[in-house]
């Protein structure tokens, strides 16, 4: 008999041990989620993050809280949820910067497809060739015009190498053949006190946020950078009519969790996001801010998340974009 509780007692932490992992995934979340994103306060990715998180409070049941961590190129904030717990509760949302860094940054000391593991995707959005409102420019083909007949003497403000905004910039020109000084600044937010006054020449800013300084007076746009032109803002036209045939591009925004991050929690967060999504006055807003939704599956967003960084170590070397 003692022999039988004996073998009893030695199953019952093993059993309970193989149950543990499920019985965690279950219980997720039992306490607040922070999303970490790398940007400062009031940015595209900030200000989608938060809408979204806002509805991810209440498809998870538990608060969905919002940090910033900007700097270092959106460095800072991809460093920290690297080194976070692998538990679902520290996820990092940021631009297409993270898979831009890692081949761009001599420092970059991540590997975005081993390091972590894809949530979903937040949204694309196009960007808008801004200006300072007291410039002469009534159009992208009149800043062509100055810029080929002073090359070198025109400067593009960006967020920091290895951004969206410096990436768009910089294929922009590629493709216009234009030759414009590079002046990063730590976000787009800093650089446009130097755009309004004309002390930057241009500045690549997302829809969304750049619409408000439309409105303001602040800012004029010379062009989209979409495909086609965006449905609320019909009297912008494109980059691509305005003397760059073909060219287009939306920075894009996704969620990641650290690599090793248990199967059963990604896809509750995956299936949280998805739900927000299949919120209409939600997706109605993100509309008007020119945002375009777009789910994919964690696997599909990982995959995804590859395939950005194949394509933009293949564009980095077309465009002669160093690593710094």
């Amino acid at each position: 008999m003692k022999q039988f509780f004996r073998n009893l007692f030695a199953i019952v932490p093993v059993a309970m041990a193989a149950t543990a992992p499920a019985l965690a995934a279950d219980a997720y979340p039992s306490r607040p989620v922070r999303i970490v994103v790398n940007t400062g306060p009031g940015g595209l990715v900030d200000f989608t993050t938060r809408l979204v998180a806002q509805e991810m409070s209440l498809r998870l049941k538990q608060q969905v809280i919002v940090e910033n961590r900007a700097g270092g190129d959106g460095m800072i904030g991809i460093n920290v949820v690297k080194a976070a717990a692998a538990d679902g509760y520290t996820l990092l949302a940021s631009a297409g910067t993270m898979a831009y860094q890692q081949v761009l940054k001599k420092d970059a000391n991540y590997d975005i497809t081993k390091d972590f593991t894809g949530i979903g995707f937040l949204g694309k959005s196009p960007l808008l060739l801004v200006v300072s409102p007291e410039s002469s420019y009534k159009n992208a083909a009149d800043f062509i015009k100055n810029a080929k007949a002073n090359p070198n003497k025109l400067t593009y403000a960006s967020a920091g190498v290895g951004t969206g905004t410096h990436i768009a910039a910089a294929l922009y020109l590629q493709r216009a053949g234009l030759q414009l000084l590079h002046v990063p600044y730590k976000g787009n937010g800093p650089a446009m006190p130097d755009v309004m006054s004309g002390r930057v020449s241009m500045i690549f800013e997302a829809y969304g946020s750049g619409k408000g300084y439309l409105a303001g007076g602040k800012l004029k746009a010379l062009g989209v950078s979409s495909a086609t032109r965006v449905s609320t803002s019909p009297d912008i036209p494109t980059l691509a009519e305005q003397g760059v045939p073909g060219y287009s591009f939306y920075t894009w925004m996704g969620l990641v969790a650290p690599a090793g991050t248990p199967k059963e929690v990604v896809q509750k967060l995956s299936d949280a996001l998805h739900a927000v999504y299949s919120n209409q006055a939600l997706k109605e807003r993100f509309k008007a801010e020119g945002i375009e939704d777009v789910f994919m599956s964690p696997h599909d967003f990982h995959a995804f998340m590859a395939k950005e960084v194949a394509d933009i170590t293949s564009l980095s070397k077309e465009i002669r974009l160093e690593r710094q």
